[in-house]
């Protein structure tokens, strides 16, 4: 994955995008990295092409996304027990691939209609976030602009995100260069609620809300760090690094 830590930088959310379809090679390339993440994290996901109906009717969405075509659908199993962090995971992966392919793109929770006719959600599957994917102008719009502002007022440093005994400054290189690509990962509201815990040399990541049952962050989260340093990431809240 470490082709991806160059798309850690490139990468904000864009919700203004060209009235363009998205380019068939990168769209080809988007449906074989959904296959292969589906099948690594036993998900759903569904890179819908037209999709802009999700976002067209509901009045929650209007101004804030603009010329949507191109949808990621976040969908996975209701019995899976990590399921939201998986879509964390593997769709901050597919974002990220996105990013290097020159695409705008957004995670979204709440501003889209589920009951939309381009969703296909059998009984047993949940459909919890969509990641808006699109071309885009190299300037970010005035709404654009403004709400990037107001998101990120309030945004902590990259040692709020670390727990560890003693000086922080004493840890490991790589553990801080991969706590600053966690900095940089999306979150809801901007929060980083999610926090990696250097002890004795090992790392584990906890949601600062142990009862949390949707956990995109802590999957986006983890996502990020393993860009940078590696290795794999037990899947719960708490869960240990693996180099």
């Amino acid at each position: 994955m470490n082709h991806l830590v160059k798309a850690i930088d490139n990468r904000i959310s864009r919700r203004t995008y060209i009235d363009n379809p998205v380019d068939s090679k990168k769209i080809e390339k988007l449906f074989s990295l959904v296959d292969k993440y589906n099948q690594e994290g036993k998900l759903q996901m569904e890179l819908i092409v037209e999709g802009g109906d999700a976002f067209s009717k509901l009045s929650r969405s209007y101004g804030f996304f603009k010329n949507v075509h191109t949808i990621l659908a976040m969908k996975g199993k209701t019995n899976d027990s990590y399921v939201c962090e998986k879509l964390g995971f593997y769709g901050e992966l597919l974002v990220l691939e996105a990013t290097l392919l020159g695409l705008g793109t957004c995670w979204v929770g709440g501003s889209f209609d589920r009951k939309s006719q381009v969703f296909h959600v059998e009984k047993d599957e949940i459909l919890p976030y969509v990641i808006t994917v699109g071309e885009c102008l190299d300037e970010k719009s005035f709404r654009e602009k403004l709400i990037h502002g107001l998101s990120h007022q309030r945004s902590t440093k990259v040692e709020d995100l670390i727990v560890a005994s003693g000086n922080i400054n004493k840890l490991p290189i790589e553990f801080i260069e991969a706590m600053k690509a966690v900095h940089k990962a999306p979150s809801a509201m901007n929060s980083q609620p999610v926090r990696f815990e250097y002890t004795n040399g090992e790392v584990y990541a906890h949601h600062k809300n142990p009862s949390v049952k949707d956990s995109v962050d802590l999957g986006i989260a983890k996502a990020h760090f393993i860009v940078k340093a590696g290795g794999s990431f037990e899947w719960g809240n708490g869960g240990k690094w693996l180099k």
